[in-house]
């Protein structure tokens, strides 16, 4: 019943764009996998997992659009949800090293044992379950985004007030994770990580499995999205995004429809970091950096904001860039021409790559208006 109400809202762009990620998720581990590394159809493991690293950018966008784009809470602290997502699995990692650790302790990981720290902390205690790893991906910036949005839509705070307080928000989380004492690595973060569910995380295989299960992810997380914008929720949303006063003059709960859809956001926000960090290899306070969120933004805005897929394709195309201009005599101006893409785009491009292709396609299609003679005057 839910597929069928979501393929019977889906436009065309979400159908290619579904087939598009499910084709590479099975095509790219296929030519890693199957192809030799001579041919010219085989798919580097690197750059498979550099892809992998986009394609989970692309789920934080999409998660940050469905929040900004649709609701109109402009969150510049979606970073933190994508790092609390990566340190809950970065801590499983950990855990499932044991003894193999430089120092050799089956409980405590190398830089605790460096630290002289004695016993486990409380809250690392579970974490050696996958599963309840996977609970505290969700629930870690899930109840974060909840009693954050609680008081802040409950005190009413909006527009860049808000923006403001989520940003707070992240430098505070920065400024904790990178104390030693808290028990997350410190500056160094968490790192050489060697199994996730018994699979070594750098065999080739297991990266193949971690990009598909990357684009499966991709693909549940635009159709979450997609399924409550089309909704009945979904109007009401909108509608607090454009009206949010009057909205609220007709009797809706504006505090819970903007609670509701920002803490969805974060739990897919922390998926998007969980699946980042296998493929990375490494988690640390960096990524609750204030600049990675406005990095964020840019994603969106760059792709089109209030279209999901616009969201993800501009998260991967700023990424691309990214990588291209950031390895050669470009890098040192990368940041430069990244401020200056915003800037153009919210000049000349408000609606993004996707809006306003689909703008010059509508003008394109629309007929000519035909002129009709008028009748000549009676002699």
């Amino acid at each position: 019943m839910i597929s069928r109400f979501l393929l019977q809202n889906m436009d065309k762009r979400g159908y290619v764009f579904l087939a598009l990620v499910a084709a590479i998720g099975i095509l790219v581990p296929l030519l890693n996998l199957l192809m030799p590394v001579g041919s010219l159809f085989h798919v580097p493991t690197s750059t498979m997992s550099l892809w992998g690293k986009y394609l989970c950018y692309a789920l934080l966008a999409i998660s940050l659009d469905l929040v900004w784009g649709y609701c109109g809470i402009l969150s510049l602290g979606h970073g933190a949800f994508f790092a609390l997502g990566g340190y809950a699995m970065g801590m499983y990692l950990m855990r499932q090293i044991g003894s193999r650790g430089t120092y050799g302790n089956p409980v405590l990981p190398d830089f605790m044992v460096f630290l002289n720290w004695q016993e486990l902390p409380w809250y690392w205690y579970g974490f050696s379950s996958f599963p309840f790893a996977m609970l505290m991906v969700l629930l870690a910036p899930g109840l974060l985004a909840f009693v954050f949005g609680w008081f802040a839509f409950r005190s009413r705070v909006t527009g860049v007030y808000l923006s403001i307080i989520t940003q707070a928000l992240t430098y505070a989380l920065l400024l904790a994770f990178f104390r030693n004492d808290m028990g997350f690595g410190g500056n160094n973060g968490l790192t050489d990580f060697k199994d996730i569910l018994g699979f070594n995380v750098q065999a080739q295989t297991t990266r193949a499995a971690l990009f598909s299960m990357t684009c499966v992810m991709l693909i549940a997380g635009f159709l979450i999205a997609r399924g409550i914008v089309v909704s009945k929720l979904g109007k009401v949303v909108i509608a607090i995004r454009d009206a949010e006063s009057r909205t609220r003059f007709l009797g809706y709960r504006v505090d819970r429809f903007k609670l509701f859809v920002f803490t969805v956001s974060a739990c897919m926000a922390g998926v998007a970091g969980a699946l980042y960090v296998p493929q990375v290899g490494i988690i640390n306070p960096s990524e609750f950096a204030p600049a990675n969120s406005i990095e964020t933004v840019i994603w969106v805005a760059v792709g089109g904001r209030g279209t999901l897929v616009g969201a993800a394709l501009g998260a991967v195309v700023v990424n691309y860039a990214k990588t291209v201009f950031t390895s050669g005599f470009m890098a040192p101006y990368w940041l430069f021409a990244l401020g200056a893409l915003f800037v153009f785009v919210t000049i000349f491009m408000p609606k993004g790559i996707i809006g306003t292709a689909r703008e010059l396609w509508e003008k394109r299609r629309k007929p000519a208006p035909t002129v009709t003679p008028e009748p000549a005057p009676a002699e």
